[in-house]
Parts: C-alpha cells; sequence; structure tokens
C-alpha cells in the first residue's frame, strides 16, 4: 500500500486506521474483528468486507489480492494471475494439505511482492487454545502466520496480511500478543454512516424523516438496515407493489398517498398479512407526532432483527408506567429523578456506570427500575436466562451482543436475579471455563469508561452475599440502592392506589378508611399488596360490586402473604450493608452504627440460613 488510494473514494475510519498504521510500518499483520460479516457503502456502492478490501482499499496498491481458507485453499482475488499464482491454485482440488501452499505462497510474495493476503474465518485457521492441545499442522501453520508478521523482507517487499474475524477471543492469542500484529474493529454503523445507508436504501425520504429514522435504528448493521429499506429484488413484493397495497388499505384515510410512499419504503421483506397487520385504515396520523406509524414498525422490526442477532441472549424492555406510577418509596424515587436528569441532559460525569438494586424479593425492584427507563428515556434490554443459556455459548456470541448494545446507546442492560449469574461459586459448571470467560468479559466490559452515559448496567438481586465483590466494586455498579417494604400505612396505601390506577380500577374507599386497613398490614411487601388488591378488584367484578373498604377487607382478611419473617430480615439487612448513602434507608436503620449492622447481619444470617 505504498500508494494512496484514489481520493474520490473516502475510507470508513477503520480502514484509513489500517492504512495509516500500515504505511508507518507500524505492523504488516492486521486483524479485523466485531461487526466483519456487514456491507460497506462507499461512493455508492455496496460491498462486503472481502470486496471492499479488493475493490477499494488494495485497487491501487497491491499487485496481488489473494485468499487463503480452510474451505477453498489459497485463490487470486484480482486481476490476472500470475504463472505461479495460477499453479498454486490448482493444487486446491488435489492436496488438502494448507500448509505446502502456504510455504509456496510466500515464495510467491518475496518473488514478485506486493501481496495482500486475506484469511476470512482467521479463527477456523488460527484457533484458540492451548498449543501443547494443538495437532501439529495448526501449529505449523499459526507458525507461518506469526513468522510473516516478523519478516521484515516480507514487509519491505510491500506484503500485507489480513486476518478476519468476528472475536478477538477465538484466535490464537500468540498471534494477537505478536507487536508487530494489529487488532482493528470494525464497529457497527454510527449515526453518520446510518444516515448515508438509509439515504442510499430509501432516497425518497424527507431529510427530516432520514435523520429521525437514523436515530432510532442504532445497533442495527448495514445489512439489517437494508432488509428493512431496500426494494425487493426477485423475492417477495417490490417498492411499487408495497404502495399499492398500501394505498388499498388507506383508502379514504387522510394523507394516504404520502403515507403510503413512506411505509412502502420500511416494508420491505415482509408480506401482505405482515404489512395488513401494521395498518390501520381509517385512522388518521395523530397530530401531535406524524411519525408515530413508522417509528413503530421500524421499532418493531429492529426488535425483532436484534433479538434474532443476539441469539436470543436478550430480550427488548418496554416499560409502560414511569415514576408517577410508583407507590411508596420516595427516597429512591428522587434518587432515580436525579439519575434520570443527568442522563437526558447528557451530563455523564454524574451519570453513574451501574445500579446495583437490592432488597428482599417483593419489594418492587423490577417494577422500579422499568419505571426509571420510561423515566429516564432509555431503551432497556434484559441478558436472559443467563446462566441457562449463556454457559456454553461462544465468545463470539457474547461480543456480538456487547457490540450491539453499544451501538444501541443510550440504552439500560438488566440483569435480574445477579447473583445467580454473577455469583461467586454458584450456577453450573462442565462449561470449559466458558462460564467464567463471559463473566470476566462482561466485567471488563461494565468497566470501560466511555460507556458512561451510554450503557447504564443495572442488577437486581436479593442476595447481594453472593455476588462476586469485584462486580459491586466502583466503576461497574458505583450506585447501591436498597429496597425495603413499606414502613407505613400511608406508603401501602399509595401502593395499593398506585396498583388499582394501573389498571384502571377505581377505589371509593376514604383515606381513613384505606389508612386504617393499611395499618394491620404491616410486613406486607409490594408484592403482597398488589395481589391483594386485585383479590379485592375480581371479588368487587364478581359481586358487581364499586370497590369500596368493605371490599378490600374482606380481601385483606382472605389473602394469606408468605410467611418467611426470618429470611426477609436477612435481606433487609443485607441491603442496608450495601448502601452506598445512609439517605436512603428507612428511618430504622438511618442511624445504626456500621457494627451493628454487621453484628445484626450475622445473627440475621444464622436465623435465615439455618433450616
Amino acid at each position: 500500500m505504498s500508494t494512496a488510494i484514489s481520493p474520490r473514494n473516502a475510507l470508513p475510519r477503520w480502514a484509513e486506521t489500517l492504512r495509516q498504521k500500515y504505511l508507518a510500518g507500524e505492523a504488516s499483520t492486521f486483524v479485523l474483528y466485531r461487526n466483519v460479516f456487514d456491507n460497506f457503502l462507499v461512493a455508492g456502492t455496496l460491498h462486503n468486507l472481502q470486496s471492499f478490501l479488493v475493490e477499494e482499499l488494495f485497487r491501487d496498491t497491491k499487485k496481488h489480492v489473494v485468499e487463503v481458507s480452510l474451505e477453498r485453499g489459497i485463490r487470486q482475488l484480482n486481476g490476472k494471475a500470475s504463472a505461479a499464482l495460477t499453479a498454486l491454485t490448482e493444487l486446491n482440488g488435489e492436496d488438502a494439505d494448507l500448509l505446502p501452499k502456504l510455504h509456496r505462497l510466500e515464495a510467491q510474495m518475496r518473488s514478485e511482492q506486493s501481496t495482500a493476503v486475506i484469511v476470512p474465518y482467521a479463527d477456523a485457521l488460527l484457533p484458540a487454545g492451548d498449543p501443547s492441545f494443538m495437532a501439529q499442522t495448526d501449529r505449523q501453520t499459526y507458525l507461518v502466520f506469526h513468522r510473516w508478521s516478523l519478516d521484515k523482507t516480507l514487509t519491505s517487499d510491500d506484503n500485507i496480511t489480513i486476518l478476519i474475524t468476528e472475536s478477538l477471543g477465538a484466535l490464537n492469542p500468540g498471534l494477537l500478543s505478536n507487536p508487530k500484529v494489529a487488532a482493528i474493529e470494525i464497529p457497527m454503523p454510527d449515526l453518520e454512516t446510518r444516515q448515508k445507508v438509509i439515504s442510499f436504501f430509501a432516497p425518497k425520504l424527507a431529510p427530516e424523516q432520514v435523520t429521525l429514522f437514523s436515530e432510532r435504528t442504532g445497533g442495527l448493521r448495514t445489512v439489517q438496515l437494508a432488509s428493512i429499506l431496500a426494494s425487493s429484488q426477485g423475492h417477495g413484493l417490490s417498492e411499487p407493489e408495497r404502495r399499492t397495497l398500501i394505498l388499498q388499505l388507506l383508502q379514504g384515510t387522510p394523507d394516504a398517498e404520502s403515507r403510503a410512499a413512506t411505509l412502502a419504503a420500511i416494508t420491505a421483506g415482509m408480506t401482505p398479512a405482515e404489512i395488513g397487520k401494521l395498518i390501520e385504515p381509517g385512522k388518521a396520523l395523530p397530530v401531535s407526532d406524524p411519525n408515530a406509524e413508522v417509528l413503530k414498525i421500524i421499532h418493531a422490526r429492529k426488535r425483532e432483527m436484534i433479538e434474532k442477532e443476539c441469539a436470543g441472549l436478550i430480550e427488548f424492555i418496554e416499560p409502560k408506567h414511569g415514576l408517577a406510577s410508583v407507590g411508596g418509596h420516595e427516597n429512591i424515587k428522587s434518587e432515580l429523578l436525579a439519575i434520570a436528569k443527568n442522563l437526558k441532559e447528557g451530563n455523564t460525569t454524574l451519570t453513574p456506570m451501574g445500579l446495583l438494586a437490592v432488597g428482599p424479593m417483593g419489594s418492587g425492584k423490577t417494577f422500579v427500575i422499568k419505571a426509571f427507563l420510561k423515566e429516564a428515556g432509555l431503551s432497556g434490554v434484559a441478558l436472559k436466562n443467563f446462566r441457562s443459556k449463556w454457559v456454553g455459548s461462544t465468545e463470539a456470541n457474547l461480543e456480538r451482543v456487547l457490540a450491539t448494545v453499544k451501538a444501541m446507546g443510550p440504552i439500560a442492560v438488566i440483569i435480574d436475579e445477579g447473583d445467580r449469574s454473577f455469583g461467586n461459586g454458584g450456577g453450573e459448571g462442565g462449561d470449559d471455563g466458558t462460564s467464567s470467560r463471559v463473566i470476566a468479559r462482561l466485567k471488563e466490559f461494565m468497566a470501560e469508561t466511555e460507556n458512561r452515559g451510554q450503557v447504564l448496567f443495572v442488577m437486581m438481586t436479593n442476595r447481594p452475599d453472593k455476588l462476586d465483590t469485584d462486580i459491586k466494586r466502583p466503576g461497574r455498579l458505583d450506585r447501591k440502592i436498597p429496597f425495603f417494604y413499606c414502613e407505613t400505612a400511608s406508603e401501602r396505601s399509595q401502593v395499593l392506589l398506585a396498583v388499582l390506577s394501573r389498571y384502571g380500577e377505581r377505589c371509593i374507599a376514604s383515606t381513613e378508611e384505606l389508612l386504617a386497613l393499611c395499618e394491620t398490614l404491616a410486613g406486607y411487601s409490594n408484592a403482597d399488596l398488589e395481589a391483594l388488591a386485585l383479590l379485592a378488584v375480581e371479588a368487587a367484578h364478581n359481586q358487581a360490586n364499586a370497590l369500596n373498604a368493605a371490599v378490600l377487607t374482606a380481601a385483606a382478611l382472605d389473602f394469606m402473604p408468605p410467611q418467611e419473617r426470618d429470611m426477609i430480615e436477612f435481606m433487609e439487612l443485607l441491603a442496608v450493608s450495601e448502601t452506598s448513602r445512609r439517605s436512603l434507608l428507612p428511618k430504622r436503620f438511618r442511624d445504626m452504627a456500621t457494627a451493628d449492622i454487621q453484628n445484626n447481619l450475622l445473627a440475621a444470617r444464622k436465623r435465615a440460613l439455618a433450616r
């Protein structure tokens, strides 16, 4: 690459970084990783990675571009092959052993110079693992590439090697630790890239729509954007066909023509039945948000694609209620509202890296955290079935999830029952160390300072004592929020009313009647109060009565809450010992000396775990 790339085709930042590092002599072997299966838009042409390397990066700078792979052996990717390369490629069908072909390729590189070697799926050719357990041919192949990276003669002859892998962890670590090997991440498309891609695939969209869609499609690859926006080619309905169908569905609806044009542009790959489900004939667009219709479609398709892309390891969280729908927990709501304000204002300095919600079961952790996401305007995803689905999953899957999450920021990543996922010794074994590697990588990602304000980890648990201490340190889960059952009748009354309001039920009991009832409900969890409220609603409906004090009282007499007082006390004291601020504690714990907290905790542990 001694000659500059034609200025008419600007390179993506990662490709320009590669070029500069090569020209500076920093390395001659490069590992491209992360978003390696995407497409790249350059000067109006869409390339896959290999096509981009051959036709854009090496077009004017390399005499020969050669592919090396386990699947296809060695083959020429550009121009007219030399006699030596022709002879070499003819061996692919005769000799399955790649090693002698690599040696002959090396001889070719030394004789004719200016060769680029591209290795797709490099982790298959140079896998990670203990060298002592490698087959001899694997070790020899590794030695070839390691030696090439250090050979000054090969470097001075203008030769370059490109190794392509989705996950760095899947590649031989000895190669990665080589100082003459440079790893370059190919990131997910950023906002600017998404704008260009959307304009390319949907040129009829208005500029303001392009901007809006670009903002709402973070986490999607170019190939995924294409599947939403590109006209169908050979399969499915074309864009004109989709427009005609949508016009029929919208017949008589205001703005049918413009709506059909926009909807046709974002429904590529959808069947007529799927399109029909999304269209609401006769319904006008809301005046307040005319883009709500198309944003709903984009969100639904984005969700489907990302959940599929991440192999079912994450799921979207879409809370319906904000913190105004939370009864009680006034101190916690104030704390979360302050964090939400900083997130909305982009004040990353005051934004925690992560939150740890601790407290007994049924204290409202999950509901309050989801309400916080709504309040902060944060997208949310949950790490799903963590212990069962992630153990045994490949590191490549994890890297795919993390790259997607990072590209979707600002976002909250929710880990429920964190003690089961990050417990210090719990969980299933027999996974060849995959579990520990996955968790170690997650910890590393959680501590990356550039994620502050962009990726907020939120872990919930009622047993923080089971958590790996390292996960709870500042810089990962640095804000610890304790949850407790309601302390007063007034708080319990607020919870009951909030539950009834969420379900659209009207309570005609007076404030005094509710307070009198709630005085009898000491020790009830938020979950208990919700169950009681729904029991009362059911009774009122069955009796065709109003939801009054008598119905609520009868429900309270009938309801039997769980009896786990020793365990609840233990979990409460765990929450007290973990909190990062005394002001978040109930009055009965706020002034307790640290030594007393620990002594009481030890005693409660013995009682709770003695069974």
